[in-house]
């Protein structure tokens, strides 16, 4: 058992339910379940290092802490809370960045001046601990504990720490483009493009991928959009490690634990048992990417009743190719790679397997991904307008939007969930015209044309123009003939 195991332990509380088989492993290597001390230090300074850390009130919590991560090898900062005052304007609210479960985050600037040599001048994400229950100085304290050691490029980096009194504060690198979930999911944020959801994708996969790969596996447990943070070339980065806890070692094949984490994204053996395993991760990875390709969030009351939950919903298409184009982000106006579309479904399909053993591994899911960003079958948009004509001059305008096969109209996002309620009809009109070349579905989020290069029917030869109008005089000639004008005509 590594130090840190041991340092873990201490502070995991009656809200972890150990296995037998640990309980058994633990009283053959020490009685309270820690760590047998090096001969370097002294039993009774470590284990009481370990009893106070357990206690956030203890008066020598702040300088046990240091120490311990020091003796890790940890290279972040102690910041002083004056510090972080000075570097977020004292707090200002305009320096608000936003406000989670665990309190608000400010945006922060360091000078190189404050620690010379130690750290550069740079922007920072400061976040203020909310410590109202014991559960916010666990999640504060693991964070300190996982990041304080991990270093990797989609991890985010933390700087440092503040732990003065009740204040606990926690100093990371700035991540300029924000979450995830702002991007997908915000009403009036730009679309991501397919290149970037992608970028988003593999990169949320490595960082899994890194942590299922230690030497003693780390579960994330708290895998969801709005944990993955973005900077500003949307690099994702894995965020939030408060949920994180060591994986399963030796010949014990699962974590027992209380069930914590988001509803919608935990996986479903994880809920209904506890039994925490990577595999928990991967279900959660795949959750992510069915956002990702659909632009639903993975819970929405708002919706009607059999899509509010969205793996149920969309599950039934993820193997199908030619059926991949009708949950696909509409908002994506048909600008993806078809190819890499149905090959991301169904890696979504492997990831969702309801039996743990059949989802691949996360390094599994790198390699299924990497290929995906080199295919370069993403159409070209061409842009189409009619042509009417007024008094002898020709005008253009938009073409109104095409009309599918089936009746259907494209549609705007509060329309895109109403528009898969008649998949069946869909089906039906599949069968009777042959699939779709590219799949794609001929409707867009914001009501514009989309273009269909591969449909057997093209949408321009659908396109009407507006008819020209039978009043060529148009309405005001139409009023100079009105007898009282004929009347005072006839007077002059």
């Amino acid at each position: 058992m590594t130090w840190m195991d041991a340092f873990m332990s201490c502070f995991t509380g009656e809200d972890e339910k150990e296995s037998e088989k640990m309980r058994k492993k633990k009283k053959k290597t020490a009685a309270d379940g820690k760590r047998r001390p090096s001969s370097a230090e002294g039993k009774d300074g470590f284990k009481k290092r370990q009893s106070r850390l357990t206690d956030s009130g203890s008066p020598t919590f702040a300088s046990d802490l240091s120490m311990s991560l020091g003796s890790m090898g940890s290279e972040i900062c102690v910041f002083t809370t004056g510090e972080l005052r000075s570097i977020t304007n004292n707090f200002s609210s305009s320096y608000l960045l936003g406000e989670g479960g665990f309190g608000p985050v400010y945006k922060g600037f360091i000078d190189e001046k404050l620690r010379p040599g130690v750290l550069k001048a740079q922007t920072v994400a400061v976040k203020l601990l909310d410590l109202e229950g014991l559960q916010g100085h666990r999640e504060w304290l693991a964070e300190v504990i996982y990041l304080g050691q991990l270093r990797h490029p989609h991890v985010v980096k933390l700087i440092g720490y503040c732990c003065e009194e009740e204040q606990r504060l926690l100093v990371y690198e700035f991540m300029a483009r924000g979450s995830l979930e702002n991007h997908l999911f915000k009403r009036f944020s730009i679309s991501l493009p397919w290149a970037s959801r992608l970028k988003i994708a593999l990169g949320a996969a490595k960082g899994l991928a890194f942590l299922h790969g230690q030497k003693k596996p780390i579960i994330y447990r708290d895998f969801k959009a709005s944990n993955i943070l973005l900077d500003s070339d949307f690099k994702a980065k894995l965020s939030d490690f408060g949920l994180a806890k060591d994986g399963p070692e030796g010949e014990d094949t699962h974590v027992s634990t209380r069930v914590m984490g988001t509803h919608g994204y935990a996986a479903p053996e994880y809920v209904m048992t506890g039994h925490l395993t990577a595999k928990s991760d991967v279900y959660s990875f795949g959750v992510v990417l069915l956002e990702l390709l659909t632009g639903l969030r993975a819970m929405d009351k708002k919706r009607p009743h059999r899509q509010q939950n969205l793996v149920e919903w969309a599950k039934p298409y993820l193997n199908d190719g030619r059926k991949v184009n009708r949950i696909m982000d509409p908002q994506l106006d048909g600008q993806y790679s078809i190819k890499g579309a149905q090959k991301a479904a169904a890696l979504a399909g492997q990831c969702l397997a309801h039996n743990p053993k059949n989802r691949p591994p996360m390094s599994a899911v790198v390699e299924t991904l990497e290929p995906l960003l080199e295919l370069k079958d993403v159409p070209v948009t061409h842009f189409v307008y009619t042509v009417t004509q007024t008094n002898g001059k020709s005008e253009e305008k938009d073409a109104k939007p095409a009309t599918k096969e089936n009746g259907h109209t494209p549609h705007s996002r509060t329309g895109h969930h109403g528009h898969h309620e008649h998949r069946e009809k869909s089906e039906e009109q599949d069968a009777k015209h042959g699939a779709k070349e590219n799949g794609h579905s001929p409707h867009s989020r914001n009501g514009h044309h989309e273009h269909h290069g591969h449909r057997s029917r093209s949408p321009i030869s659908e396109m009407k123009s507006k008819p020209l109008s039978n009043h060529s005089d148009g309405g005001h000639n139409k009023h100079s003939h009105s007898p009282k004008r004929r009347d005072r005509e006839r007077k002059q």
